[in-house]
């Protein structure tokens, strides 16, 4: 017993028990204010009738989660593969930037969910509609971060590598791309999240199968426990897809400021 205080504490300081302890705080209080000011249950569920709702309707959830990360994996390769080239463009001529920046700018006041249904009109009720949906959400952060990552590069370098008669190609490979990489990561894991929700938008407007459909359903019959189920899933799964972005960031640029922490931790 006396030894139990001290395992206690050495596990809070462990980083990954940390968002559980708190995601446990925040679920008491959320059922502590539903007994306290009486709210009743089809304005906010109990924790435990979500809790129940995700027990019932797991196998139903899971297979209706399938469309929506396809959907959100399809959207999210090709913001990454337009993105990146559509920056690099940018970064490199002014007069590119002049002509395509202002419009890339200009298209994000233009809420999605207006533009939903039209892709519904233009190519049906399939996947179609939810990839592009997402690709939309997802390829602006994408290409604002890789942007920003090209125009900060050390000067002297490609100076210095000019100097040592590199090619164009040699420079960028060995000079450009190292140093634009945790820009680029940064806006690939905000991509990630955001096609998520494109997805999402998607399935709301026009479609039969995914999460989102299963949260209009829910909506439509005021079974609320069943719509923060859901919530639920598209959090995990959004959380999960970041996850793996930024596993493929810790291998790709292991090199980084961010990770020399996580270095010498792993050392120590």
């Amino acid at each position: 017993m006396r030894g139990a205080g001290p395992r206690v504490l050495r596990l809070l300081q462990t980083t990954w028990i940390r968002p559980f302890v708190l995601l446990a705080i925040l679920v008491v209080l959320w059922d502590a204010a539903i007994r306290v000011f009486h709210i009743p249950p089809y304005q906010i569920p109990a924790p435990i009738d979500v809790i129940k709702a995700l027990r019932d309707g797991w196998p139903e959830l899971l297979a209706q989660a399938l469309p929506t990360t396809f959907a959100t994996l399809a959207g999210f390769a090709l913001s990454a593969l337009f993105g990146i080239p559509v920056a690099m463009l940018i970064a490199a001529s002014r007069t590119v930037e002049s002509f395509v920046y202002p419009l890339l700018v200009f298209s994000q006041s233009i809420p999605k969910i207006a533009i939903a249904p039209l892709l519904v009109v233009w190519f049906g009720f399939g996947i179609v509609p939810k990839i592009i949906s997402a690709f939309l959400l997802g390829f602006f952060p994408v290409v604002v971060s890789s942007v920003q990552g090209f125009k900060s590069v050390d000067q002297d370098m490609i100076d210095l590598a000019r100097a040592m008669e590199a090619s164009r190609l040699q420079i960028f490979r060995a000079v450009s791309i190292p140093h634009a990489m945790p820009a680029i990561f940064t806006g690939l894991k905000v991509s990630v999240t955001l096609a998520v929700v494109g997805a999402v938008v998607g399935e709301f407007v026009g479609s039969n199968s995914g999460i989102g459909y299963v949260m209009q359903r829910a909506i439509g019959t005021f079974d609320l426990p069943v719509m923060f189920a859901a919530l639920i899933i598209l959090a995990l799964m959004g959380l999960l897809l970041f996850t793996l972005v930024d596993l493929v960031e810790r291998w790709a640029i292991p090199w980084h400021a961010s990770r020399r922490d996580e270095i010498v931790v792993s050392a120590s």
